[in-house]
């Protein structure tokens, strides 16, 4: 029987988590045909989430989960689950229940019958979000898909299940900068698309605030365009042909009227506007040089400290030891 790995990223989601697998365990009994196991990921939470990682592994065999040893990130949590998974189908879901997973058997049958490679999906309305975040999520799509080569669909969700050939074509992006929505995107595959109205999380609070989704977004930028580059380089040579245009001016100005002192104070302006302009593209070129800086240091992507697998081995040598010791373990 086939195999399919569910990877569920998590941090400080101790309220959500006894939620989100009673209802997982409703779903995977509507799916006989294929096996299926949750892979929990621990991104470093501080609160009960471990613990309750642990009690759902003792309590069902199809739940593992795996620990990092600080908060890395969900990017990284999801580079390490899709690592771990072992399954020929892998899907990646949120643990809040905004990611339905009364889809997921729909989805394995599309790419059981219909041939895709990868099934993902994206919500089709924002209700209940905060304008304010809708309106910029809307915006960096629009911005993005105009300077990007790799074009990242509106309202796409991390929400995907892929076939393996697609998930060890993912895996060969090793890089410490990560998109993945860029990502799924760039290695291409055929991916049907489904939408879903947005729902409210079952449990808890968001972990994404503005200036992360902000930090997001230009992650997103920099790692699937140089555009930005060229446009600081563009910047400079408008301002250099208009300083000879000033220059001109001014020369012109003094001949004719031998006054060059006058109008200070919107020379002040301009030297602001310049001044803010170069500091502009030199922060630019700083955002593509930290993500070079980052990449050629080789660090690894996330760290683990504990797994179900680890707890497994324990239990494994435990019983071997009693075994070979010729003792009653249960005495």
């Amino acid at each position: 029987m086939e195999k399919m790995t569910v990877i569920v990223p998590c941090f400080n989601e101790e309220e959500a988590l006894p939620i989100y697998f009673k209802e997982m365990c409703r779903v995977m009994g509507k799916m006989k045909d294929v096996e299926t196991e949750l892979l929990f990921v621990d991104d470093g939470s501080r609160d009960k989430t471990l613990a309750i990682m642990r009690d759902l592994h003792a309590m069902d065999v199809r739940c593992r989960y795996i620990s990092f040893s600080r908060n890395f990130g969900k990017e990284a949590a999801i580079y390490a689950g899709l690592q771990n998974a072992g399954g020929d189908y892998v899907a990646i879901m949120d643990v809040d229940l905004q990611d339905p997973p009364s889809l997921l058997p729909k989805m394995y049958r599309i790419l059981k019958e219909e041939g895709y490679d990868s099934v993902a999906t994206k919500r089709s309305t924002r209700t209940g979000e905060p304008k304010i975040r809708s309106f910029l999520s809307e915006s960096f799509y629009k911005f993005i898909n105009k300077i990007s080569k790799t074009e990242i669909v509106n309202g796409a969700r991390d929400y995907r299940l892929m076939k393996r050939k697609m998930v060890d074509a993912v895996l060969d992006m090793s890089e410490y900068n990560r998109f993945s929505k860029g990502i799924f995107e760039w290695v291409g595959f055929r991916t049907k698309w489904l939408e879903f109205e947005n729902a409210e999380r079952s449990a808890g609070e968001t972990k994404w605030s503005l200036w992360k989704l902000f930090s997001y977004s230009i992650e997103g930028i920099t790692g699937f365009s140089v555009v930005p580059l060229s446009l600081a380089s563009v910047m400079g040579v408008l301002f250099c042909l208009l300083s000879f245009l000033m220059i001109g001016v001014i020369i012109a100005r003094t001949l004719l009227f031998g006054d060059p002192v006058a109008g200070w104070p919107s020379l002040v302006c301009i030297i602001f506007m310049v001044s803010g302009v170069q500091l502009l593209c030199t922060g630019i070129v700083g955002q593509y040089l930290s993500k070079t800086y980052l990449e050629t240091k080789k660090r690894p992507i996330y760290i683990l400290k504990d797994s179900s697998e680890d707890e497994r081995s324990i239990s494994n040598a435990k019983q071997r030891i009693w075994s070979e010791s010729g003792l009653d373990q249960s005495a």
